[in-house]
């Protein structure tokens, strides 16, 4: 991988493709397939999925909603409630804490 010699300029492509070409998204999607692919992970993962990701690991580990949607650029709260979902474990977590009939 290459590294640029001077800071990149406003609007100009941070990742290029083999033909010095702004990568496009299916590009970038057909990368992470392949990747994937060769760590031989038991699901198929894309851009989408690492995001998803980015974003249930901030809310296990207690990150607000409210900061979760900031980080990910989200206009509307509603947007990141649906885009991300709670873990079991999370659930446990919130379930033992908050209910009087958990087993502490």
């Amino acid at each position: 991988m290459e590294t640029r010699p001077r800071p990149l300029a406003h609007g100009l492509p941070l990742f290029l493709n083999h033909k010095h070409t702004r990568l496009s998204g299916a590009g970038i999607a057909l990368i992470f397939k392949k990747m994937a692919k060769r760590a031989r992970f038991a699901r198929p993962m894309n851009p989408h999925s690492v995001r998803h990701s980015f974003a249930t690991h901030l809310l296990d580990r207690g990150c607000d909603l409210k900061s979760v949607q900031e980080m990910l650029g989200h206009k509307n709260l509603q947007t990141t409630e649906i885009y991300t979902h709670v873990s079991l474990e999370r659930l446990k977590e919130v379930y033992e804490k908050a209910h009087p009939r958990s087993k502490k």
